[in-house]
């Protein structure tokens, strides 16, 4: 073992889990130079950070090798999410565990008399959230007079979620002659400013190459209709078939949904998000690691931290808001040196939207179709044919039950037993409609540069039932009109709007798509469908009443339609006369 290490205990439980080698940020926190500073430390996820701050501070709370009796806690380690917590809480456990060290956790969503009765035994490390070791401490459960180190794993997460008044706190409570190591995966202004005011002399790491992506994920990026969304996913989770998936939703409701249909559909689907109850969670991200379930669908309240050692493939079935966002939920997968997939499924009216957030990101991931469900069928063959069920050597029962098969059915008909009992267990495939040909982007001339609209190609026109009467404007119609047909403002042609009704056009290679997006959305607000025919080049206004303007005034440049050219005055005086008389 090549682990600069010398304490026999922690020595031989990395052998037992088959640590051979550090990892970057084992290396740099065991450097000989940095003695007991302070650290600030930057680190990819799935780097082995856990392992990484429990290395470190072992010279700091162990004389001669060895802990004093458990008593009050010696190392504070503060985690964002109650998930991570106990991941910590783990790690450290089996690290410890021929130390003699007693490791107690406190999260919220746990009984709180329970981990009471852990800190007033004595432990030697603490691992918690934030909110719940605050709440140990107002209460005097939790004595931090003695601590000899605190560690803030995930800091930038923290202040994201809120958690600054919680760790001033927690921190101003601590003594000051106290290490802090602080691991944050960027090291931003607020966690530099974080740094200055609890460290002393801290020493700074950094194992992260700035602007690049994790090496060892693979990105593809599917286009797909917004409508078709779910199907895809079907399709994907199908065609991979692979050890372990998480697949990103942003809201609760979505994870809900989603999570329901894709158990009545057959999948081993778990769900993971902040309405469930900590054992639900807990049991869900268990249930995934020991491959029970195969995919879990999750909010990004999974997006941190999480080690699960069997997941090949991260879905965000809905678009990540921001980078940050993007890489932290991505990096769930291709974690301790295993390769991974990622995966984005995006709708074609947010295409644009999608290669912004890769570019920022510095990704250049493949851009795919949706795999087809005779795609699916072909790959399913090719698996039946390396399947254990046929790979693996026959008993003699077996042997004797085959034999009474082939006396009594033909060995075509025993084979197509097999692939329908094979076909049986898998999810049906879903027939998706194939996206539209890339081609090249509109030139546009000098007069339409503001609108973003094409200048050229065959279009289509359609129709929605709202007008000038219901004032219809093209500042609204025209993201309406994206969101509910999955296309562009590039898609969009000419704009028409008369009293009762709208026209506007829908570039041809796009006009079938938006028709299916367009029906499947079934927007309450504004019923669109295919226009009979074009609207004249120049429609004509339907007449509109005069409005009665006060004390004959009229706003400047008012002329009255069918009024004589210079006299829009005696027009209008006209009829305000004949009002007056009752004619």
């Amino acid at each position: 073992m090549n682990f600069p290490i010398e304490n026999p205990a922690l020595q031989r439980a990395l052998i037992a889990r088959g640590y051979n080698e550090p990892t970057s940020v084992q290396s740099a926190v065991l450097q000989p130079d940095i003695g007991e500073r302070d650290l600030l430390v930057s680190a990819q996820t799935g780097s082995g950070k856990t392992v990484a701050y429990g290395l470190a501070f072992a010279s700091t709370i162990m004389v001669d090798d060895a802990l004093p009796p458990p008593a009050a806690p010696l190392a504070l380690i503060i985690a964002p999410t109650r998930e991570l917590a106990i991941q910590v809480h783990a790690e450290l456990a089996w690290l410890y565990e021929h130390t003699g060290a007693r490791v107690v956790s406190c999260v919220g969503g746990m009984d709180p008399r329970r981990e009471q009765r852990a800190l007033a035994a004595g432990c030697h490390i603490v691992v918690g959230t934030p909110g719940r070791l605050q709440d140990h401490l107002e209460r005097h459960h939790l004595d931090v007079s003695h601590l000899k180190v605190v560690v803030l794993d995930e800091a930038d997460e923290m202040l994201d979620l809120g958690f600054r008044d919680e760790l001033e706190f927690i921190l101003g409570a601590t003594p000051t002659e106290r290490r802090t190591l602080l691991f944050s995966a960027t090291i931003a202004r607020e966690i530099a400013a974080l740094a200055r005011q609890y460290q002393r002399d801290a020493f700074r790491i950094d194992t992260v190459a700035r602007n690049q992506p994790h090496a060892d994920i693979e990105y593809h990026a599917i286009r797909i209709a917004s409508h078709e969304i779910e199907h895809g996913l079907v399709n994907l989770l199908r065609f991979q078939d692979v050890g372990g998936c998480l697949v990103f939703c942003s809201t609760r409701e979505a994870v809900r949904q989603l999570h329901g249909r894709l158990q009545e559909r057959g999948f081993a689907v778990v769900a993971l998000s902040g309405e469930l109850s900590q054992t639900e969670r807990n049991n869900a991200l268990q249930s995934l690691r020991d491959r029970r379930a195969r995919v879990c669908i999750a909010t990004d309240v999974a997006a941190r931290g999480l080690d699960l050692p069997n997941l090949d493939l991260v879905v965000h079935a809905d678009l990540p808001n921001n980078k940050a966002t993007l890489l932290h939920r991505s990096g769930r997968t291709g974690r301790a040196g295993r390769k991974g997939m990622c995966v984005l499924l995006v709708p074609n009216s947010r295409r644009r939207q999608a290669e912004a957030l890769l570019a920022s990101a510095n990704i250049n991931a493949v851009w795919d179709e949706p795999p087809s469900a005779d795609a699916i069928r072909a790959r399913d063959q090719a698996r039946l044919l390396t399947d254990p069920v046929l790979t693996e050597p026959p008993l003699d029962e077996d042997i004797a039950a085959a034999r009474d098969l082939l006396a009594g059915y033909p060995p075509e008909t025993i084979a197509t037993a097999l692939i329908r009992l094979y076909r049986a267990r898998l999810p049906s495939p879903e027939d998706i409609t194939p996206p539209p040909p890339e081609r090249a982007r509109f030139t546009r001339p000098e007069d339409a540069r503001d609108t973003g609209r094409p200048s050229a190609g065959p279009m289509v026109w359609f129709r929605a039932d709202v007008g000038r009467r219901k004032n219809a404007d093209p500042k609204w119609l025209l993201p309406l009109i994206c969101r509910v047909g999955g296309v562009t403002k590039r898609d969009i042609g000419a704009i028409r709007i008369f009293d009762r009704e709208t026209k506007f056009e829908i570039h041809q290679a796009m006009a079938g798509e938006f028709l299916k997006s367009v029906i499947a959305a079934n927007n309450p607000e504004v019923r669109i469908e295919a226009a009979t025919g074009a609207p004249p080049d120049a429609a004509p206004r339907e007449p509109r009443q005069a409005p009665p303007w006060r004390d004959g005034a009229k706003p400047r440049g008012f002329k009255p339609a069918g009024a004589p050219a210079g006299k829009p005055n005696e027009q209008a005086r006209r009829r305000r006369n004949k009002a007056k008389s009752g004619a």
